[in-house]
């Protein structure tokens, strides 16, 4: 296998925006660097201070345009600025109350009135707000979203399926056979837990919001709703775009 490690992705605030990044450090049995540390609740959101499960909060799977979505992360002023094509931009620091309602009021040109309105930022005491109360980090293939790609006769974005480690040089769906071993990404070590099956949500278009394409259709025609696999880390390291991706012996 002659892979390496293309890009890092992490979302700070859950399906609200999306970053690229080219370096981070991994942590033993820890989640990505501010991956998914805040989430936007609903008027239904049953909340109890800790990992509580996706549906009590805003995703792109109720309303599409949320994919959409771009941000970057200021580390030093404690603010995350997000950008929509329709909504424009906005920075807001996520702790602070006072943002909170201006980033409900962003949220209004994007979040339909007819779906649970939004009521504030929320952020577990001992968790990231992953899909899993698990501490996963997501591993995804450039070589499988490309064949899904030429069997829908369109490029798609790897932004669709919101992953963190993005690899590149593997056979299409090599990844599929992962589950169970460890892999090493630079310094560190992840062990593959399971496959990650999806839903709707990526079937809409990042750059537009806007549904476009049977990604889920496409997937089953191969026999299977699953792309992607999630993994925790078991060893602590730096990883760095470009770094070579090898199963662990």
């Amino acid at each position: 296998m002659n892979a390496t490690l293309d890009c890092i992705v992490r979302h700070p605030l859950k399906a609200i925006g999306r970053e690229e990044l080219s370096r981070t450090i991994l942590t033993r049995g820890q989640w990505l660097p501010m991956d998914r540390v805040w989430a936007v609740a609903h008027e239904r959101s049953k909340l109890d201070q800790g990992w509580v499960p996706k549906a009590n909060f805003l995703r792109g799977v109720t309303e599409p345009k949320l994919m959409a979505i771009a941000c970057v992360w200021n580390e030093s002023l404690n603010r995350l600025t997000l950008v929509h094509p329709k909504a424009g931009q906005i920075s807001i620091c996520p702790d602070s109350e006072a943002d909170t309602s201006l980033l409900l009021d962003w949220l209004s040109h994007i979040w339909p009135e007819d779906l649970p309105q939004p009521t504030g930022i929320y952020r577990a005491a001992d968790a990231n707000l992953t899909d899993t109360p698990d501490p996963w980090i997501s591993i995804n293939s450039l070589a499988s979203n490309h064949d899904l790609s030429q069997r829908l006769g369109q490029n798609l974005s790897i932004h669709r399926w919101r992953g963190n480690l993005w690899i590149e040089g593997l056979t299409p769906w090599e990844e599929k056979s992962w589950v169970g071993k460890d892999i090493q990404v630079g310094e560190a070590v992840l062990r593959v837990q399971c496959e990650i099956t999806r839903c709707k949500a990526t079937m809409a278009n990042p750059d537009t919001g806007r549904r476009d394409v049977d990604t889920l259709g496409a997937l089953q025609a191969l026999g299977h709703q699953e792309f992607g696999v999630y993994a925790e880390v078991i060893r602590d390291g730096e990883i760095v775009a470009g770094d070579a991706v090898e199963v662990a012996t």
